[in-house]
């Protein structure tokens, strides 16, 4: 079988060879293919979980799952924030293929700080993009998507059998009953949010049968609002800080969020689901630096620094991969897409770029050569902090660049550059552009010339309301 993607203007064919355990044309009773578990958790920072640890957050089943699997130590959403970073996963592509850069309007902040006029966000994903759960469900998959979707009105118009509260909302507004923007009745009058959609989803898992499930597990939590589950409070509140994480409310609803995760684990072992399932587990942004800090990571969600694109992730995918290990190749959301359709034997759409390549490879041993990761974002993020670029905007317009260790961000306003050495500053503390100039002519380089063949848009009228400082 071979994928084709596009990267930097080249097309690169991959080769990828089929794993035990399934078979494009095979039968349920012979060679059936695997379920897929796709965990995209929302807004949970890379130092959230145990596993990669965190010692107040407890994440004992997210932790297991992990340590069974393998680990991506530098795993990255392609973008900062919910909506489209969901749209690289969904889609494979970088947030200028579908004009998703943001959430709502790309103005965000006052009209007096913002100095160039930013590109218009794209609110929903065009209809005729192909994404994940389309292609599976063509190749024979039961889809079901449960929790935030953020991409269109409802996640069945793209390829899902059953959608478990899901809707255009970014948030549910509460956890607690009325769940408001989110479409789905309590059964009692206090009950969490978070727990009816795990209940509805081990209810869709039990309808399945024989046949191969593709499930989108993607919870609201743990977005705000910080709602706390009530029995948990207390002992979050008397236990003891850990590198900056100190959020009582938070801590309830990550271990609640494992919990739960924990019931659906259960459910399919005792099934005999489990032992045919491929689990990916990654979160779509970095967390939000008010509520939780992943230090030494610098900033968090809608920043370009790593606090704000680097996520937990790992694969768990028993008798077909090794526990216990980990992974330091950089990876990126837009590789789920050709790796859930190499799992399931499924093919690219014909005509359709895939801007990300499958990890199954990498996994495997196989020796892959360097690429760089690209970020796009041409729009303005309100709400900075003393870790981001300036107090007003958690971002201003510009691109990054990651290749091997080196990491650069250009800001269009002024053209200002940015570079870190990731190797030894992974907190982002050392700007190097000024020492290195012969390494920022070359990532400036190749930041042209990937915006040049994509597409991308560059701002660069100047608003008329912008009062300089």
């Amino acid at each position: 079988m071979k994928l084709q993607f596009v990267l930097n203007g080249l097309l690169l064919i991959v080769m990828f060879y089929p794993f035990p355990g399934y078979s494009q044309n095979s039968t349920q009773n012979e060679n059936p293919k695997p379920n897929i578990l796709l965990i995209n958790i929302d807004d949970m920072g890379w130092r959230d979980v145990g596993f990669m640890g965190s010692k107040y957050y407890e994440t004992p089943n997210i932790d297991k799952l992990a340590k069974g699997g393998v680990i991506f130590t530098n795993a990255y959403a392609a973008a900062s924030n919910c909506a489209p970073s969901r749209a690289c996963l969904m889609s494979g592509q970088w947030p200028q293929r579908n004009g998703i850069y943001t959430v709502a309007n790309s103005d965000r902040g006052k009209s007096r700080d913002r100095k160039i006029i930013p590109v218009k966000n794209n609110e929903y994903m065009p209809a005729d993009n192909i994404l994940i759960p389309q292609v599976l469900k063509k190749a024979g998959y039961t889809t079901c998507h449960a929790g935030k979707w953020h991409l269109s009105d409802t996640p069945l118009s793209f390829g899902f059998d059953v959608n478990i509260g899901g809707c255009h909302a970014g948030n549910p507004g509460s956890y607690y009953p009325p769940y408001k923007r989110v479409p789905l009745d309590a059964p009692t009058k206090d009950y969490y949010l978070t727990n009816l959609i795990m209940d509805k989803t081990i209810e869709f898992l039990k309808t399945t049968g024989n046949k191969p499930f593709f499930m989108y597990y993607s919870p609201y939590a743990v977005h705000a609002p910080l709602q706390p589950v009530k029995s948990l409070l207390l002992k979050y509140k008397n236990k003891a800080e850990w590198n900056g994480q100190k959020n009582a409310k938070y801590a309830t609803m990550v271990e609640n969020l494992d919990t739960q995760i924990g019931r659906m684990i259960r459910y399919l072992k005792e099934s005999g689901k489990l032992n045919n399932t491929f689990i990916l587990f990654i979160s779509d942004n970095g967390g939000v630096y008010r509520f939780t800090k992943q230090w030494p990571l610098r900033a968090g969600k809608g920043s370009y620094y790593e606090g704000g694109i680097r996520e937990p992730m790992f694969i768990n995918w028993p008798g077909k991969i090794d526990g216990g290990v980990k992974i330091d190749v950089p990876v990126t959301n837009l590789d789920i897409y050709p790796t859930l359709l190499n799992v399931a034997g499924a093919t690219i759409p014909d005509g359709k770029t895939i801007d990300g390549r499958s990890v199954l490879p990498i996994i495997k041993g196989a020796r892959i050569a360097l690429r760089p990761l690209f970020w796009h974002f041409p729009i303005y993020l309100e709400g900075g902090n003393i870790e981001t670029q300036d107090v007003k905007f958690r971002t201003r317009p510009g691109s990054a660049i990651r290749l091997g260790n080196w990491k650069l961000i250009q800001y269009f306003e002024n053209n200002d550059i940015e570079l870190y050495n990731l190797n030894n500053d992974i907190g982002e503390k050392n700007n190097l552009a000024k020492t290195n100039p012969e390494m920022v002519k070359k990532l400036v380089g190749m930041l042209d010339k990937w915006r040049k063949n994509t597409n991308a848009p560059v701002p660069s009228e100047l608003n008329p309301n912008y009062v300089s400082n």
